[in-house]
């Protein structure tokens, strides 16, 4: 039986605040603060501007470790909460339920404090003008950091002498910040902007150990998509060398859970040895795509593997029993950062066995005494699992078959995975979101054609269906951003809509299911309608229905995946050439167009929507077949297992009169098997090929585009 530790607040016999009523697992977790907290509403406004006072906004999420710790030291402190109610009205947001609010205040903070993160700390006017930003704040002053203690009666003292200079000087840096966010487009030529974003990302990898930059060391899947089409489209070997380094670095270190699968959120230091401990749903999607592409291009089983091993993580831990998937596992258990990942040398000798143990010791760099060399006595004596290179010598130092080795690994693996099953699980995060679901929905519909993995199609379909059904409007396909149990809330974003799409349209690709793609369709023209900016071009985050905010933004940076706006692009690329509609080219033109300037300032920070250039303009192939003939079945298994970025798959089905795709692509009605066999018809570089029944002709065409 699985048990979940919720992060009780240390004394539940409080009386509740009025975050008691709202469902996102992070407001629950400060319920029962001495902190009178309010959600994001006008109730908390209205007091504010009644009792005039400013608002004490604070930010995060559920399995944020440092929000955990200020929640502890602060919001839970009778003394610093006593000074909180006085000075402040207080407002908690959970930053996946309301990234639009964290979008905006983020900025604020990155703007005039260089640096941002969670928890958010921001305190404004009632009129949600900020004019003072932070992250973390500890209870007291330690060195340079203040604390709550005395940070409170400073804020407190200035609103009352200096009220209407903090006014003032909040109104002219948000207008400075509007401003700030408009840059002009420049001009700017594709090819050599590839080769600039190739250029950069070449500098900032570090040879040694993989990955980009120094500490902390994040997975960074859309930089690796990128390099991958880079290599496919340039054949420049070192763009592919980069990727393979830094997928078996991320994959044999302490970054990948090497007892349960699943990627952590990212690692403190270089060498990916000293993870943070939680495990979101978005790196599992954009992970498991990655190494699904990296098996595609290179036809190495470690990555199908890895893949493989992501997929069962999430469906064991993260799906529910409706078929969706919840958000994230914390890395915090029994109050204490990962205790349920790391192992005593005397536990694991125990659980191993006596004749394994040697081997999985080396394996596994386990050692007597910890092999964590770390800061505040975290992990001492403790073992975070990881492997380095030599582990691929170490069958023959052992004098075994590097096939009886694994089968030894894979059997101490299972033991210890047993073993941890009975810990207390870290938390949950048990709400669904729709953004995040559709990363999920295209990474299992994708490894189900590359791997042929039914399973995997099911599972995407089930998902897709369950969000159809219970987060989009019918009438006017609206999505809603968060479900949980069983209400669907808060008006969905130009991520809802980018990244489901995306899912919908793989699922397409997979099993050409038209009732999936008439879907995308309907949900992409919602996101036409109220989020595209008519005026230069590009998807606001919120619709023009939603919220009015302090600023409406537009997001194009690579943050911990895909922005809405590189992902929509890709979309508009796909559905371009699938609907054959010139509004499409002219969508793209006006996207790239209103984002050149931004990007051109450091294109390395924006490589999920540059890697689209790659897709414009490539290849398209109409399989005109039935899926009862074998011939048919063998040929799309066979396109779908190779590594295509740049091409778009149509089935017109040949069994019936009048298929359903010939409802939306008219003109493939006349396309037909010739001579009783499937047939494909390739278009590259705005020229049509002579049909062919043979995958390898295609596959000829493809490769000379």
């Amino acid at each position: 039986m699985k048990l979940f530790n919720f992060h009780k607040s240390n004394d539940d016999n409080r009386s509740p605040n009025r975050l008691i009523n709202e469902k996102s697992p992070y407001l629950l977790q400060h319920a029962h603060n001495p902190v009178e907290w309010y959600p994001w509403g006008d109730e908390a406004f209205q007091k504010a501007k009644r009792e005039d006072k400013p608002i004490f906004l604070s930010v995060g999420y559920s399995t944020c470790h440092w929000c955990h710790v200020m929640e502890q030291e602060c919001f839970d402190n009778e003394e610093a909460a006593e000074l909180l109610n006085r000075a402040f009205v207080c407002i908690k947001v959970d930053r996946e339920e309301r990234p639009d609010i964290d979008d905006v205040y983020m900025y604020f903070c990155q703007v005039i404090t260089g640096g941002g993160g969670w928890p958010l700390t921001i305190i404004m006017t009632p009129d949600k003008l900020p004019f003072f930003a932070a992250t973390y704040i500890p209870r007291k002053t330690d060195g340079n950091l203040i604390g709550m203690v005395d940070l409170v009666p400073q804020i407190e003292q200035l609103w009352k002498m200096r009220r209407d200079e903090i006014i003032n000087s909040a109104l002219q840096f948000t207008n400075s910040l509007r401003m700030f966010s408009l840059i002009p487009p420049v001009e700017a030529d594709d090819e050599a902007l590839l080769k600039e974003t190739y250029a950069q990302l070449a500098e900032q990898y570090d040879s040694i150990s993989g990955g980009f930059g120094d500490s902390p060391k994040f997975p960074t899947p859309q930089t690796i998509l990128f390099l991958m089409r880079y290599w496919k489209k340039t054949g420049e070997q070192k763009a592919l060398d980069i990727c393979e380094h830094t997928l078996r670095a991320m994959r044999n270190g302490a970054l990948y859970d090497h007892i349960g699968f699943g990627f952590h959120r990212y690692t403190s230091d270089k060498d990916w040895r000293l993870p943070h401990f939680e495990k979101m749903l978005y790196d599992q999607a954009m992970m498991a795509l990655v190494y699904t592409e990296a098996y595609q291009a290179t036809e190495k089983e470690e990555y199908a593997k890895t893949a493989q091993e992501i997929i069962s993580y999430v469906i064991r831990d993260l799906r529910s029993d409706q078929g969706v998937f919840y958000s994230a596992q914390d890395a915090d258990s029994e109050g204490v950062e990962g205790k349920y990942y790391t192992w005593s040398a005397e536990e694991s000798e125990k659980i191993i066995g006596k004749e394994d143990s040697g081997l999985a010791f080396r394996a596994f760099n386990i050692r007597h005494g910890g092999n964590v060399e770390e800061i505040l006595g975290r992990f001492d004596g403790m073992n975070i699992l990881y492997r380095d290179e030599s582990v691929n010598k170490l069958s023959a130092d052992l004098g075994i078959s590097a096939p009886e080795f694994e089968k030894r690994i894979e059997a101490v693996r299972t033991r210890m995975l047993v073993a941890r099953e009975h810990r207390i699980h870290p938390l949950r995060d048990e709400k669904v979101l729709t953004d995040w679901n559709g990363l999920m929905i295209a990474a299992l519909a994708r490894a189900s054609r590359v791997f042929q993995n039914d399973e995997y199609y099911d599972m995407a379909c089930q998902a897709a269906n369950f969000l159809l059904d219970n987060v989009c409007g019918k009438n006017d396909h609206s999505l809603m951003h968060r479900f949980k149990d069983g209400e669907a809330a808060v008006a969905g974003y130009a991520d809802d809509y980018a990244f489901l799409i995306w899912g919908l349209l793989e699922i397409y690709e997979s099993k050409f299911d038209t009732s999936f793609l008439s879907e995308a369709i309907d949900l992409n023209k919602h996101l036409i309608d109220h989020f595209w900016d008519e005026s230069i071009g590009g998807f606001f985050t919120v619709a023009d229905y939603g919220e009015e905010l302090l600023l409406r933004r537009k997001e194009i940076f690579d943050d911990a995946y895909p922005s809405a706006n590189a992902i929509g692009l890709l979309n508009q690329i796909v559905l371009g050439r699938i609907l054959t509609s010139p509004d499409f080219d002219d969508r793209i033109s006006m996207m790239k167009s209103a984002f050149s300037g931004e990007i051109a300032r450091a294109p390395s920070l924006f490589s999920a929507f540059i890697m689209n250039y790659m897709v414009i303009g490539g290849a398209e192939v109409i399989i005109a077949g039935s899926m009862n003939d074998p011939g048919t079945r063998e040929m799309l298994a066979e396109l779908g297992h190779q590594f295509l970025p740049d091409t778009v798959l149509v089935f017109k089905p040949t069994d019936t009169d009048n298929p359903e795709i010939v409802k939306y692509v008219d003109f493939l009605k006349d396309y037909q098997a010739r001579e009783g066999k499937v047939t494909a018809y390739v278009f590259t570089n705005n020229s049509c090929k002579p049909p062919v029944h043979d995958t390898q002709k295609v596959l000829e065409y493809l490769k000379s585009a």
